[in-house]
């Protein structure tokens, strides 16, 4: 491989430059990804969000890996919208703990107007305490996005969850175009962007550099990229997907630290079935944020000891809250 040098931030990504970067020795993939991160954030410093589920259940979209789906038979009964002096209650909660994010995730395919009062009075809760603030509602129209950006909202969540190709495979009640809508509408608000994928889903190797593609060529790069590893559910059309092998998952967190070098590059959901040596090496390939607590919407998480234990035999602090 040659010599590191500090990527473009806005280059455009073929599907072949990536493949190659991606299929190059394990070794010297790590070597870039780690010699990329070093150059865009201390290496020893990850960020801490903690996720709440503000609305369970009941979702009218068919996403093949939801438990929270309608269309699917897995025992999750359906909640109303939790109150707001609860989700503040939670998330002072979170941030006491060391959180500096909150993120809060309400099972629908779109906000409602009925419910827009509720999650701006928790954006605006929240964003009191001194924490930064994440939502992911489904889709957005563009005044929705305005709106939750008065507010104070940072961040908004819409993942594209896999390639274009593979999409229809996962998901038929919501395009991959009305994803990419969702995204540019919260970019024109003003809002920050939050969006990756899900790897594990029964993809091809394409597929996941393909997502990845997708995310490095929009107008701009997301500033928070979530890599999930699929947890099957029962119940679930994927609930006997066949897990993705664990250096094939490093190799996708190395290839999004280095193709959006700037970006934070999160651990998400399926850290319960890593190793710790696993957790380790998805660090070093340029991971540095990650949701804590015991449930990530109504999956399990490692709880905040099991990582506290990881972090200090590892040598990694929590990232403080930037300047706003």
């Amino acid at each position: 491989m040659p010599e590191v040098q500090p990527f473009d931030d806005r280059r455009m990504w073929t599907l072949e430059e990536a493949r190659a970067l991606h299929d190059a020795p394990f070794n010297d993939l790590l070597f870039q990804a780690q010699t990329v991160h070093r150059q865009n954030f201390d290496p020893n410093k990850v960020q801490l969000s903690r996720l709440l589920s503000i609305k369970t259940g009941g979702c009218p979209e068919d996403c093949g890996y939801c438990s929270q789906s309608a269309h699917h038979e897995t025992g999750l009964k359906a909640s109303k919208l939790m109150e707001v002096k609860r989700v503040i209650t939670e998330a002072t909660k979170a941030r006491d703990a060391g959180a500096t994010r909150y993120c809060m995730g309400a099972a629908w395919k779109n906000p409602k107007a009925r419910d827009m009062d509720a999650v701006v009075a928790m954006v605006e809760g929240v964003k009191a305490l001194g924490m930064e603030t994440c939502m992911t509602l489904g889709m957005l129209d563009f005044e929705q996005a305005a709106r939750l950006k008065q507010a104070g909202l940072d961040y908004y969540n819409h993942n594209i969850d896999t390639s274009e190709r593979y999409y229809s495979e996962i998901i038929s009640t919501r395009s991959f175009a009305e994803r990419l809508d969702t995204l540019e509408h919260v970019r024109q608000s003003g809002i920050k962007v939050c969006c990756g994928g899900i790897v594990g889903m029964g993809e091809e190797t394409v597929d996941r550099i393909d997502m990845l593609v997708t995310l490095a060529n929009l107008p701009e790069h997301p500033e928070s990229i979530p890599i999930n590893m699929l947890i099957p559910i029962a119940g679930t059309p994927l609930a006997d997907a066949r897990p993705i092998e664990p250096i094939e998952f490093v190799r996708v967190i190395a290839l999004a630290r280095i193709m959006m070098p700037k970006s934070h590059v999160r651990l998400s959901a399926g850290r319960t079935a890593m190793t710790d040596e696993m957790q380790a090496l998805c660090f070093f390939a340029g991971a540095n944020s990650i949701f804590v607590g015991d449930t990530l919407l109504t999956a399990d998480n490692p709880g905040e000891d099991k990582d506290t234990l990881l972090f200090r035999r590892l040598g990694i602090e929590p990232m403080e809250l930037e300047a706003q």
